[in-house]
């Protein structure tokens, strides 16, 4: 097992990462827990896997559990759920120095630290994520939003989590193509950060996605570190190297704006493409060579994610999507902060994209074969 801290100016937390970490729940969370129930949200598909096994864990150290049960899905993440959400935590008594756990994958992560950040004017919440996406990604820096019609994660807080459990057991229950969504997590810190790293994901990312358990443990606690010591040096993301976490999403938001926020297409996978695209557009602008940007292109290939956004069969043109790009919340007096590369393992933050140049060169990427 592995213990990383992030370190926030005196307030920082531990991430555990491990193999059947669930079943010491009790025992790793014991400081944050007051009464004698603790309420806890997860997803209808999180609860049935492991709901059971958090309330054995729990229920050894004479804890109870309240359930609030959402539906799988983005569409959790929304004003409607957020209210019920508040609402029932209320109706409980959850007061200031209670914490809620949140037992799934991001979707619940975002939705329950956002309840906890604005309940009472902010209680404390534990991190138990249940997917990969979330284990190295999500339940790690306390970012917390949900969903509005204009565009994703558009309304939300940074509110970090008291505690993050990442059992990596409980992956052994996802999907093959969630487990790809959140590969894509993981090899995102080797392409913004670290050669060495993105070069170990080229040799062993099958071993990840194929649920290794020693290359899981390393892929999880290798990405936990990275983005710890992003989040330590700029939490709420103004000096700009927080920035940088966001290498493949502005072109992966404006992906999943143009599917409908569904399952068309799983956030890791927007985001996988939208690294390629990133990587592609940097050699565009003769930042980096087209070698390294093949070579992203066939990590992420090799990992069984998609590459071409021409196969999405999206019917739209450039400019839409470009126009998506401008509901981002990163937007800045006017200006869209691209994150590009340098090269591998080189991420940079662009203001100076040019928007028509950028719905060209989407336009063409979209009639690519």
């Amino acid at each position: 097992m592995a213990v990383i801290g992030v370190e926030l100016a005196g307030r920082g937390y531990d991430v555990h990462v491990g193999h059947g970490l669930l079943a010491d729940a009790g025992t790793l969370a014991a400081g944050f827990i007051r009464k004698t129930r603790v309420a806890a949200v997860a997803d209808r598909n999180s609860h049935a896997a492991h709901g059971a096994a958090l309330e054995t864990a729990l229920a050894a150290s004479g804890t109870g559990v309240d359930w609030f049960i959402t539906e799988p899905g983005e569409g959790a993440k929304s004003w409607g759920v957020l209210e019920t959400l508040v609402d029932w935590l209320l109706e409980r008594g959850i007061e200031r120095g209670d914490h809620i756990f949140a037992l799934g994958g991001g979707v619940v992560g975002d939705l329950t630290g956002f309840a906890a950040a604005v309940l009472k004017r902010g209680c404390g919440f534990v991190q138990i994520p249940t997917t990969l996406l979330a284990q190295v990604d999500s339940s790690v820096g306390g970012k917390t939003a949900i969903n509005t019609k204009a565009g994703k994660n558009l309304v939300g807080a940074f509110h970090q989590p008291a505690l993050v459990l990442a059992d990596t057991a409980t992956l052994g229950t996802l999907p093959p193509r969630e487990m790809g969504a959140g590969y894509a997590e993981v090899i995102k810190y080797g392409i913004l950060g670290d050669a060495d790293f993105f070069a170990w994901c080229e040799a062993n990312g099958a071993k990840v996605t194929a649920r290794d358990p020693e290359a899981l443990e390393y892929a999880v606690t290798q990405s936990v570190q990275a983005k710890a010591r992003i989040v330590a040096q700029d939490e709420r993301e103004t000096t700009g190297t927080r920035a940088l976490l966001n290498l493949g999403h502005t072109f992966g938001h404006a992906l999943e704006a143009e599917t409908g926020f569904s399952d068309a297409l799983l956030h890791g996978e927007a985001v996988a493409l939208g690294m390629v695209l990133a990587a592609r557009y940097s050699a565009r602008l003769n930042y980096i060579s087209l070698d390294d940007a093949a070579r992203v292109t066939a990590a992420i290939d090799k990992a069984g994610l998609r590459s071409e956004i021409a196969s999405l069969g999206l019917e739209c043109s450039g400019r839409e999507l470009a126009a998506h790009m401008l509901h981002d919340k990163k937007m800045d007096a006017g200006t869209l902060p691209f994150i590009l590369l340098r090269g591998i393992g080189e991420a940079f933050v662009d203001t100076q994209v040019d928007i028509a140049d950028m719905a060209a060169f989407l336009s063409e990427q979209l009639q690519a074969h």
